[in-house]
């Protein structure tokens, strides 16, 4: 019978393969195979200390392709918590894209309105609450309608 830290270190780096997880993300995987918290937490650690996970990798990686689907920084950051990433490190990570977020929010209403501003309350309610729901800040929707 294997070692169960070589399972739970085969079963890590079969998830690593296909993409990255944060350490929370990857705990909470392993244990629902039915490992011990204490055999995971040592796997982790060494993964953790040979670079093949890590939270500020998962974060940068995150960020970006949420970024790229076009969803906001307050959406991404409530994302990144529910994943067990700690609050002021996610937005240190946000910040560091700070000027990105707005010429995000230029495409993502341009692709969903065809870039036609618009002549009501409503409409302007409607791509307003769009956009909110999509993550973005206040002052990042009102760029939208003050240029």
């Amino acid at each position: 019978m294997l070692n169960p830290q070589v399972l739970i270190r085969r079963a890590a780096l079969n998830l690593l393969a296909r993409r990255e997880y944060s350490v929370q993300e990857m705990t909470d995987k392993l244990s629902r195979k039915n490992f011990a918290l204490y055999d995971i937490q040592a796997v982790l650690t060494s993964l953790i200390q040979e670079n093949l996970l890590s939270n500020s990798r998962f974060l940068q990686n995150y960020i970006a392709y949420r970024q790229r689907r076009g969803i906001g920084p307050l959406r991404i950051k409530k994302e990144l918590q529910e994943r067990g990433l700690d609050k002021s490190f996610i937005e240190e990570c946000l910040k560091e894209e700070a000027e990105e977020w707005f010429a995000t929010i230029q495409a993502v209403w341009r692709k969903r309105f065809k870039n036609i501003l618009p002549e009501d309350y409503k409409s302007k309610a409607q791509q307003m609450r769009f956009l909110q729901y999509r993550g973005f800040t206040a002052a990042q929707i009102e760029s939208i309608f003050s240029s």
